[in-house]
C-alpha cells in the first residue's frame, strides 16, 4: 500500500474517532461545556491533561529544537516538566477547592474586583492566542505532509477538523477526545523511536540507546554525532553552544512558572469530582507526560544523526562524501513540496553540501580545499524533524503514517483546549461575569461557540505567519503566562496581604513589559515586518532573548503587586478568611 493511501487511512480513522466522540459527548449545559460536569475520573483526566499539555510543540517541535540546539535544548524539557510539578503542588488543589469554572473567575473573586477579572481575561487571551499560533503551525505542517500540499492548505484543513469537534463537544467532548488523542500520540511517538534506536544502536529502549554505542562500533552515538558535526563546522552536539547560560537559566524558569500559569491546563483540574482527585490527576498526568518527554532527547539526537548521514554519507571533503542530487531519497521530495525543505546546488557539482557556512574559518577552508560555495540545504525547518524522522530512517509506510496521525493529534488536542479557554473567558468571564450577568444559559452557550469559531479563524491567520518555530512560539506564550497570571495566582493563594490594587498593577506591569519586549523584536502583534529591532543577541537587553523574558516579567509583576499593596487599602477581612479557607487541607 502506498504511503499516501496508508496516511489517509490511518489519519482518516483517527478523525472519525475524534469527531464521533465529540458528537457522542456533545454538551447540553454550561457546566458540561466548561468543566465536563466535574465528573471525569482522575486517571482519565490525567491522560486528557497530558494530551492537552503536550502540544505540537512537544510532539513535533521540541525534539526538532533539541536536534539543532543539542544540550541547550534541555531547557525546554526541564522547564516544561518542572513547571508541571510546580502547578500540581502549588496551584491545582487550591484552585479546585475554590470551585469556579475559570482562572479569571478565581482572580476576580479573590481580588474582589471586576477590573482584575477583565485584566485576567485579557492576559488569558494573549497567552492562548499566542499559544494556539504554534498549534496551528503544527497542524499545517502535519496536514501539508499528509496531503502533499503547501502548508497554507494544510492549515485550513486542520482548522475545519478543530471546528467540528471543539465547537460542538465543549470540555466534555474535548476531554474524551483528548484521551483518544493521547493514545494515538504516545504510540506514534514511541514506536518509531524504538525502531530507530534498535537500528542505530541495537538497543530498543530509546532512553538507553541515547547513551549506547553506535551499532557495529565502539563509539558512543553522541560522541559520533559530536565528531560528525564538528567535522562540518558546527559546534559539538553535547556542548552548551545554542544558548548563553543566562538565557538557559531564564528560559527554564520562564517555562516552569509559565506552565504553572497556563489557564487551559489549570482548568482541567476543575473537571474532577473531588479536591483530592486534583492531586491524583496531576500525578497520573506526570506519568503519561514522562513517557514522551524522556523519549524526546533520543528522538532529537537520532533525527539529527540520520539527517546528517543522509546528506553526508561519506568522509567530509571526499569526492563521494556528499549525496548526489539525483539520489536524494523519496522523503525529501515530499517535504520539498511543502516548502519546508529546499536544496540549492551553489557550486554546480551535482551534490549536496551541508555545513556551517556561518563559521567563517571553516567556510574559507571548505571553499579553498573542496570548492564549496555555501550550505546547500537552504531550507531545513526544525519542525519537520520528528515527522520526517521515520522516512529518513527508511521505516515502513505504516510507521510514517502513524507519526503523521500522532503529530496531528498533538496539535489538535492542545488547540481544542486553548480554544475552549478563549471561548469560556469571553462568554463566561466577560459576558456573564461583567457585561451581561442575566444572560440565559442558552445564549451563553451560543456566545461560547461563536467566540471559539472566531478564535479558530484568527489563530489560522496568525498560523500562516508565525513569529517562529512551533516550540519557539509556544515559549513566548509561556512567557506571557509567567509574567501575568502565575504571580497573581500564587499571591492570591499564599499572600493574604496582596489586595486588588496590587494584583491589577502587578498583572498590568508584568504583561505590558513582556509584551513590549517581545513585540519589539518579533513585530507588533506578531505582524511580519513591524519589529523595531532585529531579533539577534546584539540587540537584546542584557543579552536576554524574547523566549526568556517571561521570568523577568514575573519578577516585575511580583514586585509591583507587593509594593502597591503596601501603600493602598488593606485586603478586607472576609477575603482573608476566604483565602484561609481555600488553603486549609480537606480530605474531600
Amino acid at each position: 500500500m502506498s504511503l499516501q493511501v496508508m496516511s489517509f487511512l490511518v489519519v482518516g480513522l483517527t478523525f472519525a474517532l475524534y469527531i464521533g466522540i465529540a458528537f457522542w459527548a456533545r454538551t447540553g449545559s454550561t457546566s458540561e461545556f466548561y468543566v465536563a460536569g466535574k465528573g471525569i475520573h482522575p486517571v482519565a483526566n490525567g491522560m486528557a491533561t497530558a494530551a492537552d499539555w503536550m502540544s505540537a510543540a512537544s510532539f513535533i517541535s521540541m525534539a526538532g529544537l533539541i536536534a539543532f540546539l543539542g544540550y541547550s535544548g534541555g531547557a525546554y524539557l526541564m522547564g516544561w516538566t518542572g513547571g508541571y510539578v510546580l502547578m500540581a503542588l502549588l496551584l491545582a488543589p487550591y484552585l479546585r477547592k475554590f470551585g469556579k469554572f475559570t482562572v479569571p473567575e478565581f482572580i476576580g473573586d479573590r481580588f474582589y474586583s471586576k477590573t482584575a477579572r477583565v485584566i485576567a481575561v485579557i492576559s488569558l487571551l494573549v497567552i492562548s492566542i499566542t499559544y494556539v499560533i504554534g498549534q496551528m503551525r503544527g497542524v499545517g505542517i502535519a496536514f501539508s505532509n499528509l496531503l502533499n500540499v503547501p502548508i497554507s492548505i494544510g492549515l485550513i484543513s486542520g482548522m475545519v477538523v478543530v471546528f467540528l469537534y471543539a465547537v460542538f463537544g465543549g470540555m466534555k467532548g474535548i476531554t474524551y477526545t483528548q484521551i483518544a488523542q493521547y493514545c494515538v500520540m504516545i504510540f506514534a511517538y514511541t514506536v518509531p523511536a524504538v525502531f530507530i534506536a534498535l537500528q542505530l544502536t541495537g538497543n530498543p529502549i530509546p532512553q538507553l540507546a541515547l547513551g549506547s554505542t553506535a551499532a557495529g562500533t565502539d563509539t558512543y552515538l553522541l560522541e559520533a554525532l559530536d565528531n560528525t558535526l564538528v567535522d562540518l563546522g558546527f559546534a559539538a552536539y553535547t556542548s552548551l553552544s545554542g544558548m548563553s547560560q543566562i538565557n538557559m537559566f531564564l528560559l527554564t524558569l520562564s517555562l516552569m512558572i509559565g506552565t504553572a500559569g497556563l489557564p487551559h491546563v489549570i482548568v482541567r483540574f476543575f473537571t474532577v469530582p473531588k479536591i483530592r482527585d486534583a492531586r491524583k490527576s496531576a500525578g497520573w498526568s506526570l506519568v503519561f507526560i514522562a513517557l514522551l518527554y524522556t523519549t524526546a532527547p533520543a528522538v532529537g539526537a537520532m533525527a539529527m544523526w540520520n539527517f546528517v548521514k543522509t546528506v553526508q554519507p561519506g568522509e567530509v571533503g571526499s569526492a563521494e562524501g556528499n549525496i548526489h542530487l539525483d539520489n536524494l531519497p523519496e522523503w525529501t521530495e515530499r517535504w520539498q513540496q511543502t516548502g519546508l525543505l529546499a536544496f540549492e546546488d551553489k557550486n554546480n557539482d551535482g551534490r549536496v553540501q551541508y555545513y556551517n557556512d556561518e563559521n567563517e574559518e571553516f567556510a574559507a577552508m571548505a571553499r579553498e580545499e573542496w570548492g564549496w560555495e555555501g550550505n546547500e540545504v537552504t531550507t531545513l525547518d526544525r519542525d519537520i524533524m520528528v515527522l520526517a524522522n521515520p522516512g529518513i530512517a527508511g521505516l515502513p509506510n505504516w510507521v510514517i503514517a502513524l507519526v503523521a496521525a500522532g503529530g496531528i493529534a498533538a496539535a489538535l488536542s492542545t488547540a481544542a483546549g486553548l480554544l475552549l479557554a478563549i471561548s469560556s473567558s469571553i462568554s463566561h468571564d466577560l459576558l456573564k461575569g461583567v457585561w451581561m450577568p442575566n444572560i440565559s444559559e442558552k445564549n451563553e452557550m451560543r456566545a461560547a461557540r461563536l467566540s471559539m469559531a472566531g478564535a479558530i479563524l484568527l489563530a489560522g491567520y496568525l498560523g500562516l505567519n508565525p513569529p517562529g518555530f512551533a516550540a519557539e512560539v509556544v515559549a513566548l506564550a509561556f512567557g506571557f503566562a509567567a509574567a501575568s497570571l502565575f504571580p497573581v495566582l500564587m499571591m492570591g493563594i499564599f499572600m493574604k496581604s496582596v489586595n486588588k490594587q496590587g494584583a491589577i498593577a502587578g498583572m498590568l506591569a508584568g504583561l505590558i513589559s513582556t509584551a513590549l519586549y517581545i513585540f519589539t523584536y518579533k513585530g507588533w502583534f506578531f505582524i511580519p515586518g513591524t519589529n523595531m529591532l532585529p531579533d539577534t543577541a546584539d540587540y537584546w537587553l542584557f543579552g536576554i532573548n524574547t523566549g526568556s523574558f517571561g521570568a523577568v516579567g514575573a519578577g516585575i509583576n511580583f514586585l509591583v503587586a507587593i509594593l502597591v499593596s503596601r501603600v493602598t487599602a488593606e485586603t478586607p477581612e472576609h477575603i482573608k478568611a476566604m483565602v484561609e479557607e481555600v488553603r486549609v487541607p480537606r480530605a474531600a
